[in-house]
């Protein structure tokens, strides 16, 4: 064991000083929180440059009915300067040209004209607006065609958006604001992640095993110590190596949500003192936007559902899943690498050991969509997709024993796995030259030591 420990710390201690492990493992979430966090920020900041956009309206219509903004001016024309602009529009006057047909009403289209490409923002603002007066208009003709007195209003009392909030109950009863969205999001995360390491480390445990025997290093070390010593330190060391980023990961990934929710809360807060003391009506709070306060609300209450969840449960789990199908997937690829000579005979050979952990990972929309459904229960049950698939199943929350015995197959599924991998391992780490095969590997599961 002593020898194995050795073995373990060189494997270890080799690939956590890289350079490259440390700039990964601190860039990587600095990244996705930035690809999270960047494009929310960047969507509450207005467009700040100043347009006027020339109108001409032969139906009167929309005359003098689209407002304009602090930056965007809409400047109406008559006929003769919409002639002589539509000749001659390169002017740098105007950023853009709104035409308005005569048929608008049958037709529903207009013309936004420009030497430029028009910004998302400023087509979706005008289109909104044009809609909103047409609609208007339209609705204003029923009336009048009807001749029922307040139509208008009975027709917007009817309109109705329903927002539904899921309650979930606690252990003691108690009623906790969850999200299904967020459940899957971080039932998708664990299980891609979960993917991922074991296939990455995995793979790095058999190239190990590889460069060793191809470079007939292994020959020296097997001198001092026995093969399954050998091949035990090097899986442990480098699943160490996993547990020790993700363990990074999970730590800077807290402390970013943390500090991002300290921000939101107290920004949110400043932000409601100052409507209070700016704005003395609900029609005031509407034209200064009060839509800031509520996306930092949104944020904060998805924080919150977040933290709702059973998060140390998940992150055990996170933990257990990994090291499982770390630890069976990682015998199995060592045994692949210790019983071929080429990468091209370890692709062959890593197909169908690895195509059950390729398949949990295509099914996981349908164990999202259902987890309670025969296929997440069996998914889960079964060793070789059970690290992937539990961990979407977790967050929505699943009976006590179905998790225990999932654990407890898979830990007696390793120990198999790796009594196998060590047969394997035993023969083939001192054959070269050798193509060998399935058949041929069965054999070396009966030879006596």
């Amino acid at each position: 064991m002593n020898k194995s420990i050795l073995i373990l710390k060189r494997e270890y201690l080799t690939r956590v000083k890289k350079k490259s492990f440390i700039i990964m493992t601190l860039l990587v979430p600095l990244m996705m929180a930035a690809m999270t966090i960047l494009p929310v920020y960047l969507a509450t900041l207005d467009d700040s440059e100043e347009r006027t956009i020339a109108v001409y309206d032969p139906t009167s219509l929309i005359l003098n009915k689209i407002e304009s903004t602090e930056f965007t001016k809409f400047h109406y024309i008559p006929e003769q300067e919409y002639n002589e602009l539509s000749k001659n529009f390169k002017s740098g006057k105007f950023y853009a040209l709104l035409f308005i047909p005569t048929n608008i009403l049958t037709t529903n289209q207009a013309e936004l004209i420009s030497d430029k490409q028009i910004t998302f923002d400023i087509k979706n603002m005008i289109s909104n607006r044009i809609e909103s007066i047409i609609e208007g208009e339209k609705r204003q003709q029923v009336i009048n065609e009807t001749g029922v007195p307040d139509l208008e209003k009975k027709l917007a009392a009817t309109r109705t958006r329903i927002k539904l909030n899921t309650i979930k109950l606690g252990e003691k009863g108690e009623a906790v604001k969850s999200s299904t969205e967020i459940a899957a999001a971080i039932g998708y995360a664990s299980g891609i992640l979960i993917y991922m390491f074991v296939f990455i480390y995995g793979t790095m445990v058999m190239k190990g095993v590889m460069e060793e025997k191809s470079s007939r290093i292994v020959e020296v070390i097997i001198s001092s110590v026995k093969p399954f010593q050998l091949l035990f330190g090097k899986i442990i060391g480098i699943g160490l190596v996993g547990l020790t980023q993700i363990a990074i990961w999970i730590v800077l990934g807290l402390t970013i949500t943390t500090g991002v929710a300290a921000y939101m809360g107290q920004g949110s807060a400043e932000t409601a003192i100052q409507a209070q003391n700016i704005m003395s009506s609900s029609q005031a709070m509407e034209q200064m936007g009060a839509a800031s306060p509520a996306k930092e609300n949104m944020v904060l209450d998805i924080i919150q559902m977040i933290g709702n969840l059973n998060i140390p449960l998940i992150i055990f789990a996170l933990f257990f899943y990994f090291i499982g199908g770390f630890l069976l997937y990682a015998s199995l690829m060592g045994a692949i690498g210790s019983a071929v000579d080429s990468d091209e005979d370890a692709q062959q050979m890593m197909l169908p050991v690895t195509m059950p952990l390729i398949l949990s990972i295509m099914i996981l929309f349908a164990v999202a969509k259902n987890p309670e459904g025969s296929l997440a229960f069996w998914a889960s049950m079964i060793p070789f997709t059970s690290p992937v698939t539990m961990m979407v199943r977790i967050p929505y929350g699943i009976p006590l024993w179905e998790m225990l015995l999932s654990m407890s197959i898979l830990v007696a599924t390793i120990l198999g796995t790796i009594w196998v991998a060590g047969k394997i391992y035993r023969t083939g780490i001192l054959m070269y030259g050798k193509k060998v095969t399935l058949k041929e590997i069965g054999k070396w599961l009966f030879y006596k030591n």
